[in-house]
């Protein structure tokens, strides 16, 4: 008997676009990780006064509306994987970096060194913060969004996407920047940008929440699912649906 491919939907029908939101999850995950998840940004609002945010927020987001998506459309399995698969780009990524900036380096490229030591040389808290970080929050999403698909019997999508994306950026924004910066930010540093971060990001969401809605419901009518998780093995360690 053969295998049913990784996109197979139930009897073997295979999704036209799950592997497509995969890549794009996965893409939008090393992009917002590799590019500005260290440094620390900053903005003067009106009323609210300055505000400092970690420069990954305003891209980072978007992997929850994926997550989202995929929970709501093919259910927790199906997202479980593509969480994973985003693990381990995630970890590859890391690894690689790790290896190409310790590289002998030539002569003529040592200023160069410098600046992609700056850009690509995140410490190993910083690459363990956003590991543990984003596996743990996505987690988070999609269990409280599967699981408030099944309380609202499919009803009230915004609830869950909200509800969800709260649940999964607390846990994720409390674990990186306590992983990644306790001990070398002051800890009301630590505490007011995690905070930031977690309100911006969340806020984002919430903007983006009919964006959210048109692809979800796009998705449903394309594939003909709209998956509820009734007997699902809710373990974030397994691999196969």
């Amino acid at each position: 008997m053969s295998a049913i491919p990784a996109s197979a939907g139930p009897a073997g029908r295979v999704y036209r676009y799950y592997d497509f939101v995969m890549v794009a999850f996965v893409t939008v995950l090393l992009c917002s990780n590799l590019i500005g998840a260290a440094k620390a940004a900053q903005v003067t609002l009106p009323v609210i006064g300055t505000v400092t945010f970690g420069a990954g927020v305003l891209f980072f987001p978007i992997s929850y509306i994926f997550g989202d998506v995929l929970t709501e459309v093919y259910g927790y399995g199906r997202d479980r994987r593509v969480v994973w698969a985003g693990f381990a780009a995630l970890a590859f990524a890391t690894f690689m970096s790790l290896v190409v900036l310790n590289m002998p380096v030539a002569p003529f490229m040592a200023d160069y060194q410098k600046s992609l030591q700056d850009v690509f040389g995140n410490t190993w808290r910083i690459a363990l913060g956003s590991l543990i970080a984003f596996c743990c929050g996505s987690f988070t999403n999609s269990y409280v969004l599967a699981k408030m698909k099944l309380w609202t019997s499919g009803r009230w999508l915004w609830t869950r996407t909200i509800g969800s994306s709260l649940a999964g950026e607390l846990v994720d924004s409390s674990l990186f920047y306590v992983i990644a910066f306790y001990g070398i930010w002051p800890l009301e540093k630590v505490i007011q940008v995690a905070v930031a971060q977690y309100v911006l990001k969340t806020g984002w969401e919430v903007v983006m929440t009919p964006v959210t809605y048109k692809v979800v419901g796009f998705l449903k009518r394309a594939e003909n699912e709209d998956y509820f998780d009734r007997n699902t093995d809710f373990t974030p360690f397994r691999v196969r649906v």
